[in-house]
């Protein structure tokens, strides 16, 4: 019997997923996950669908999302670093465990700081994000493809494309990089 990275290469698995990418009517199924939040909102989809990898079929478990949420995370990462240096003591809301306190008025005086510098961070243009994929062989379940596309959101349509010209070999990234603002002008 032959020796599989993961279960993501195992032929029986392959075959499971084929099937029920047949059932749904499409090349990919969704897979729920509850650790991301921003699944519903259309700019984030975690979906897996068959391909090949070195000439052998295999799973791939992919996020696909849109460059726009990227720079705004990005953004978001970047303000918040300067936040904690200016305010060592603070704890974003996303990493607040059970039972934590900060002063109302100091809350209000930081939430202020973060609000101006990601309008700074925005209107200097100081991120700028490009379409991109990584790829994880060496992932738990199949292979991880990180993927971030220049879209407005990711539908079915989308992600049919995706799928056939990712496995057709005939994907092609923009590599222009963008820079985006909260009020919803690209730039």
């Amino acid at each position: 019997m032959e020796s599989y990275k993961n279960k993501g290469y195992e032929p029986s698995e392959v075959q499971l997923l084929k099937e029920e990418c047949r059932k749904e009517g499409k090349p990919f199924v969704y897979v729920e996950d509850e650790d991301l939040e921003v699944l519903n909102s259309g700019e984030c989809v975690h979906i897996q669908f068959v391909g090949q990898y070195k000439g052998q079929e295999v799973i791939y478990d992919a996020i696909v999302y849109t460059l726009r949420l990227h720079h705004s995370s990005l953004v978001y990462e970047m303000a918040m670093e300067k936040v904690k240096a200016a305010f060592p003591q603070y704890v974003a809301p996303e990493e607040r465990k059970a039972g934590y306190r900060i002063d109302a008025d100091l809350e209000e005086e930081i939430e202020l700081f973060l609000t101006e510098l990601i309008e700074e961070i925005e209107e200097t243009e100081a991120v700028k994000v490009q379409e991109h994929i990584e790829l994880d062989p060496d992932f738990e379940y199949g292979i991880s493809l990180d993927i971030c596309l220049n879209v407005e959101e990711i539908t079915d349509e989308v992600l049919v494309r995706f799928i056939q010209n990712f496995n057709g070999n005939a994907l092609t990234l923009d590599n222009t990089l963008y820079s985006f603002s909260s009020n919803g002008q690209d730039e």
